[in-house]
């Protein structure tokens, strides 16, 4: 039963829990610029929605199943927030992007408000109310 799960690994080649070489896409140097230029376009939009005491970073790795995106916002005050995926990458192919606008201004969308969130709750007992 084991020897059927694609979890058991080849024996002499893949560890058991990891995936074949085969098995993870290998970006061009075109496919990388374009998704390190998209993961700056989702941080830089992201800057636009909260003031300058919030900062925010991305970074473009490797993982198991390709490359993986994370993008992190730093409130001044509360718990970091981010949002981390795998983009989806044809091989071969070059796209013009490989995060669509609306991909892009959904996730810098929820960042913002989730940092602010942050802030919000971090600061609630903390506020007297000017007026009722």
């Amino acid at each position: 039963m084991n020897g059927n799960t694609p979890y058991a690994g080849l024996p002499g080649e893949t560890g058991a829990g990891q995936r074949a070489a085969a098995d993870v896409p290998d970006l061009s140097s075109a496919q990388k610029r374009l998704l390190h230029r998209d993961v700056s376009r989702i941080a830089a939009r992201t800057r636009e929605f909260l003031p300058s005491e919030y900062v925010v970073d991305a970074d473009v790795s490797s993982g198991l199943t390709g490359p993986q995106v994370t993008v992190a916002v730093r409130p001044p005050i509360g718990h970091a927030v981010s949002a981390g995926f795998t983009p989806e990458m044809d091989e071969g192919a070059t796209p013009e992007e490989v995060i669509t606008a609306d991909e892009r201004n959904e996730v810098a969308r929820g960042l913002a408000a989730s940092a602010a969130l942050q802030v919000k709750q971090a600061v609630s007992d903390g506020v007297r109310p000017t007026g009722k």
